[in-house]
């Protein structure tokens, strides 16, 4: 079985890589230059099969075990986009990009596969397929919805797939997820209002859209616990409210903005229609004519129990069970290889990145120390679940 002295050898390699795609981050599709040295990465590992262009700029890798008798098939998940944020960390390799920088570690993902897949290519004693999936577009403009949409799980005869996600803040070499709804989906709602204007000094005269505004507000906060179970984890939140030019003059319009955040696929539906409900009747309550644009976007990224406990079993082969949290407080942030996990069982895993700043900080930077824990962890999926039937 793997070990982290497994990746002794290639370490400093990893870090080198990781260093080098961490100084130049490319945003969401336009990963041109990290998917190119993937590729060519993979191809000089003996990796069997290199497929770019998948979902537009991802690359998937396939490496078949001694034996394929089996038929069985794991997809391995990394992310390879940046942010577009201005760096503040000062380090050596830090962006040279104006504007954009590795915040969320997706270099370190990167990285831990390719260490993962330089020893699976080398090692290939399992029974099955692997397949190598980099993915472009996390951050933003759902990458993995587009790799989905091209046909990868199909293409590749994807039977279960996992990923894995550095935490600050968790210490390095342990390891934490939940089954079920481990991330919270993520939906954006507008609500426009149309009233009557008129002069502040005569209200009567007009249809006010503020009383709508208000009304709408307080309907939308009622859900969680009114229409949805309190002890449900699901969030409305208003962020933005856009109304008015001048303090005598009753506005005509209105338009609200806000998120949608949910753990459980049916409490997400029923919230929506809820949110339909309350903008219908205020409008008939006030006069006001209301409009309700909800976009369904990130769907909840859903752990597969059975699966779940395949990444807890990876992850205690390589780390004591003490360094193991199988129940981790689910995050109300979004991830979307949740539109993989809709597609296929699978996990997702968070691993230890240390004392490191926060993720979307620009002090934040990868802590190199945690790549052979990725590593081994991504080997260890393997040879656990493809392992030679004797």
């Amino acid at each position: 079985m793997v070990s982290l002295a497994d990746f002794d050898a290639q370490l400093s390699k990893l870090v080198k890589w990781r260093r080098d795609f961490h100084a130049h981050p490319e945003l969401s599709f336009d990963v041109e230059r990290t998917a190119g040295l993937v590729a060519e990465r993979l191809k000089q590992m003996s990796v069997d099969d290199v497929v770019t262009g998948v979902g537009r700029t991802g690359v998937v890798g396939v490496i078949r075990g001694n034996s394929t008798q089996s038929n069985r098939v794991v997809g391995l998940r990394a992310d390879m986009d940046a942010l577009p944020m201005q760096e503040q960390t000062n380090l050596p390799h830090a962006s040279k990009t104006e504007g954009k920088m590795h915040a969320c570690g997706h270099d370190g993902h990167t990285v831990m596969l390719l260490g993962a897949a330089q020893y699976l290519a080398a090692n290939r004693d399992f029974d099955g397929t692997v397949i190598l999936i980099f993915q472009p577009a996390e951050e933003a403009d759902g990458g993995g919805l587009a790799m989905v949409k091209d046909g990868l799980m199909e293409r590749f005869g994807i039977q279960r797939v996992f990923a894995l996600h550095n935490a600050p803040q968790l210490p390095v070499g342990h390891f934490a997820t939940c089954p079920n709804g481990v991330m919270g989906s993520a939906d954006l709602f507008e609500v426009n209002i149309t009233g009557k204007g008129c002069h502040a000094a005569f209200p009567h005269q007009g249809i006010d859209p503020a009383i709508a505004v208000g009304q709408i507000i307080q309907g939308f906060q009622t859900i969680v616990s009114r229409s949805i179970a309190s002890s449900t984890q699901h969030v409305v939140t208003i962020t933005q409210i856009h109304m008015g030019t001048a303090d005598n003059i009753v506005a005509e319009t209105a338009q609200i903005r806000g998120t949608v955040r949910s753990l459980s696929r049916t409490a997400r539906l029923a919230g929506k229609q809820r949110m339909f409900e309350i903008c219908k009747g205020v409008s008939e309550m006030t006069g006001a004519e209301v409009h309700l644009s909800y976009m369904d976007d990130v769907p909840v990224t859903h752990n597969d129990p059975e699966q779940t406990q395949v990444a807890l079993r990876a992850a205690a082969t390589v780390v004591e069970p003490s360094a193991i949290n199988g129940n981790r407080m689910p995050s109300m942030g979004a991830e979307d290889f949740a539109y993989m996990l809709e597609e296929r069982p699978g996990a997702f895993m968070f691993m230890g990145n240390g004392e490191t700043a926060a993720l979307h900080n620009q002090d934040y930077d990868f802590n190199d120390d945690a790549i052979p824990y990725g590593c081994a962890y991504f080997v260890s999926l393997v040879q656990n679940e493809l392992a030679t039937q004797s």
